[in-house]
């Protein structure tokens, strides 16, 4: 508003001076300009704007369709107007894009009274991640250059691409056991697939256990007597502590790992969760400060993105539980998993110690063997859990070296050295 300052003053100085054409010519040109501004100034509060999306969940490799609707509802028309439909900065850079953009999601033109008009592009989907979609960022302005105004529009919608999924070699189906087992110390439920003796039939015992050619043989009633179920799923614990990982590509890595496990334990039937200390990118999102008018695009865009941080220092966990929902809930924590600089993986682990189950194998993922997780995950084994351990380096000497740590506890390990390697977790493996 400065300028309306300097013209009144320049006015003042004119018809002090007498200078009478000047002041005709100045009344023009402020008038010229306040006109201007005001066009400016409401021009974008008239313009509606509304986004639809074909899907808020993908595949890698799918194609996700967004429409952006723009409407001008006022009297007066936009000379011109740059739209654009703001993405995720990591979901751009670094290359290769998680996203790419299939069309123009920034584009002029300008809107007549009543005038409605769309603006269409896909997002192919390239990698796992929770990318946010808008808000749309409008700019315009008027014919000379002179004023111009940024109004944020329409709230962010959000996008999960849920991670890969590789196929599990080597599983046992008919004794199903995925990955470690356990001996468990409390009779839960019994498997009539194993047999382990018979005994004299006591009172209350089901017609379907009694052994008939043993009662035939002896004389007396004969039931039969089952081992409890050795395992009953796994637990997945995974580190993605940012110090762990200074190659992103072993990171996703190792969410490739749990999400096909956990994929594989499912497709058993039988029950799985996951622990892991990384950063859950849904805390940050931004709730409010849509519909708002800046002063600069830069201005615009950083108030239009999510929150940089997190201040939630607490493990982000999905209780071991056999569901037919379960993988999905995996796959979302998953999909929205960032690296955090929080807690340690001993650390998790400890903290989520209420949430592992007895019965259930402690699949532990990690990209290296730190002191206190091998202390850790081997108060752990003393405690009568089973453990196992994936470590994720490439490198076949630093897995030996790694391995050796914690086969001292007794712990087993498995070497995740690349995608392949993946589908041969399950399979009998022999330390090199």
């Amino acid at each position: 508003m400065r300028w309306i300052f300097w013209v009144i003053l320049a006015l003042v100085v004119v018809l002090v001076l007498g200078l009478g054409l000047l002041v005709y010519a100045f009344v023009a040109l402020f008038g010229l300009l306040f006109a201007n501004w005001l066009l400016v100034r409401y021009a974008l509060r008239n313009v509606a704007v509304e986004r639809r999306s074909s899907r808020d969940r993908a595949e890698i490799g799918e194609t996700v369709e967004v429409t952006l609707s723009l409407t001008n509802t006022g009297r007066y028309p936009v000379v011109w107007c740059i739209v654009e439909d703001l993405l995720s900065r990591h979901a751009l850079l670094p290359p290769p894009a998680r996203l790419e953009v299939r069309g123009r999601r920034v584009q002029l033109l300008g809107l007549k009274p009543g005038m409605r008009t769309s603006i269409c592009y896909g997002l192919e989907c390239r990698g796992r991640g929770f990318f946010q979609i808008g808000p749309a960022i409008l700019e315009t302005g008027d014919l000379f250059g002179l004023f111009r105004r940024w109004r944020v529009v329409t709230r962010p919608e959000y996008l999960t691409v849920y991670p890969e999924l590789l196929p599990i070699e080597g599983f046992d189906i008919a004794s199903r056991r995925p990955i470690g087992e356990i001996r468990m110390t409390h009779r839960l439920y019994q498997d009539p697939t194993r047999l382990a003796g018979i005994r004299d039939y006591h009172p209350g015992d089901s017609l379907r256990q009694i052994h008939w050619r043993a009662t035939a043989r002896t004389g007396r009633l004969q039931s039969k007597l089952y081992e409890p179920s050795s395992v009953a799923g796994a637990t997945l614990v995974l580190d993605f502590h940012r110090e762990s990982y200074p190659d992103s590509a072993r990171a996703e890595l190792g969410i490739v790992c749990a999400a096909s496990l956990a994929a594989a334990i499912c497709a058993q039937q039988q029950q799985v969760g996951l622990v892991t200390n990384g950063r859950d990118a849904a805390e940050r999102i931004r709730t409010e400060g849509w519909e708002v008018e800046y002063r600069s695009r830069e201005e615009a865009r950083e108030a239009a993105q999510m929150r940089p941080r997190s201040d939630r220092l607490a493990p982000v966990i999905v209780p071991t539980v056999r569901s037919d929902t379960q993988l999905n809930r995996i796959l979302e924590v998953l999909a929205r998993l960032e690296l955090s600089d929080g807690l340690s993986v001993a650390q998790t682990v400890i903290e989520a110690m209420p949430h592992l189950p007895r019965d259930a194998t402690v699949v532990v993922i990690v990209p290296t063997a730190y002191e206190a997780t091998v202390a850790t995950l081997a108060a752990l084994r003393q405690g009568g859990l089973a453990i196992t351990v994936i470590i994720n380096t490439y490198e076949p000497h630093d897995y030996a070296v790694m391995a050796g740590k914690f086969l001292e506890y007794g712990i087993e390990a498995r070497h995740l050295r690349d995608k392949a390697g993946i589908t041969q977790l399950c399979q009998p493996y022999v330390l090199p």
